[in-house]
């Protein structure tokens, strides 16, 4: 079997899980910036951040692919918020379904993975998004709150991490 694991990071956190499943399963792992060509590759293992709700660098690296059929495509999310919530899990799946065609989203076996954050790398933009979503949840009334919002609210302005690498061993038995 030819595999690869292709990962889009932008402050580290889903990087360190690629690294980690890389190093457990001696399977390559690359940034979707440095892929070039993925049709070559049997079992394709996807890791992505999640940022304002798309996953990182997923659709740009999938668009890639020619023919699935004779593919396993395994996609893993990485965010901030607990990915066991199922309402968090369904925003997840469906913004998923709305960056990949329907034959590869009903193709794909789907994993979320639990990250971080460390506000003080985040780049203007990202501060500035956070603060916003901040201000518009921080006054709603708890029971409007999802698991996201208070998760966004007990991490605001923090250096966290939920970085669990035994969560890792459900892909590796998928893999």
């Amino acid at each position: 079997m030819n595999n690869i694991i292709i990962y889009g990071s932008h402050y580290g956190t889903t990087k360190q899980y690629a690294e980690e499943l890389s190093r457990r399963t001696n399977i390559k792992a690359i940034s979707f910036k440095e892929v070039k060509e993925i049709n070559d590759y049997n079992n394709i293992i996807y890791l992505g951040g999640l940022y304002a709700g798309g996953v990182l660098g997923m659709s740009k690296t999938i668009k890639k692919l020619n023919d699935v059929s004779n593919k396993k495509i395994i996609i893993v999310t990485v965010g901030l918020s607990d990915p066991t919530d199922e309402v968090n899990k369904n925003n997840i799946r469906n913004n998923i379904k709305n960056q990949l065609p329907k034959e590869i989203f009903e193709k794909a076996k789907i994993f979320h993975l639990r990250g971080g954050i460390d506000y003080s790398k985040l780049n203007f933009a990202h501060k500035t998004m956070m603060k916003l979503l901040y201000n518009a949840v921080k006054n709603l009334q708890k029971e409007k709150q999802t698991a996201e919002d208070r998760t966004m609210i007990e991490t605001y302005n923090k250096k966290v991490s939920f970085i669990d690498f035994s969560s890792l061993d459900k892909i590796i038995d998928e893999i």
